[in-house]
């Protein structure tokens, strides 16, 4: 099946947010087959999440489950961002989405789009690109899986994230938003197949068709106002659940 109406989230960051945005995402998901045809999550819908071999979080879990449910009745696409880029092979073997842990190239409408989160591209500042390298490291990765599920759940709490920095540092955003604006519009260029690029990652969220018939998409967060975008081969619109 290929979608025509594909409905983008991202970044909830559920875990780091309040429990009443997971609650109105539960609410949204049971709603969405009335909204588009297809679901994509832009990356740090988690905050954190790893999958073990064995073993996936338990905090957050409704969502998981919710999302499982969503699979059966609509295609739903789903990449990693640097807070929940861990997914293995968890949302592929056993909830039956298309998940990657950097960026997936999909069909809408018949036009190809490419989704990626937009971390590692460029950085607002030093902790993000640490954070990038860290997330992506399959050295990393494969040495964490040793840790105890308790102790490096903890440890992932630790690290933190700070909800308000966007808030306390608007122009740091802005310019972190233009530069990927501009690598979404450099891509488009280089690709004239492509029909859309979408990214989450800065919280700031753009529907700007940016070439004729070629589309720059950020739903924006999830956590600011459970914003969301709307995708259809014709174009993009912004919109906020409530």
């Amino acid at each position: 099946m290929i979608p025509n109406q594909l409905v983008i989230v991202a970044d909830a960051h559920l875990g780091a947010a309040p429990t009443s945005d997971e609650d109105a995402l539960l609410a949204f998901l049971d709603e969405l087959p009335a909204r588009g045809d297809a679901l994509l999550l832009a990356g740090d819908v988690f905050d954190y999440w790893f999958s073990y071999k064995r073993l996936i979080p338990r905090r957050n879990f409704r969502t998981a489950a919710a999302i499982a449910h969503l699979a059966r009745r609509m295609p739903i696409w789903m990449i990693g961002g640097n807070h929940d880029r861990w997914g293995d092979s968890f949302w592929d073997a056993d909830v039956g989405i298309r998940f990657d842990p950097h960026q997936l190239r999909g069909t809408l409408g018949g036009r190809e789009l490419l989704a990626i989160h937009g971390d590692g591209l460029h950085e607002e500042r030093p902790g993000a690109s640490w954070m990038h390298r860290l997330t992506s490291s399959p050295t990393v990765i494969a040495l964490y899986r040793f840790l105890h599920p308790d102790l490096g759940f903890w440890l992932a709490d630790k690290m933190g994230h700070n909800l308000d920095f966007g808030v306390a540092h608007p122009d740091v955003v802005r310019a972190a938003a233009a530069r990927q604006q501009a690598w979404a519009t450099a891509t488009l260029a280089k690709e004239p197949a492509l029909g859309a690029v979408v990214m989450g990652h800065t919280h700031h969220p753009v529907a700007a068709e940016v070439r004729p018939g070629q589309w720059y998409v950020n739903p924006g967060a999830w956590l600011d106002g459970r914003r969301y975008a709307l995708l259809t081969a014709e174009g993009a619109s912004l919109h906020q659940y409530s």
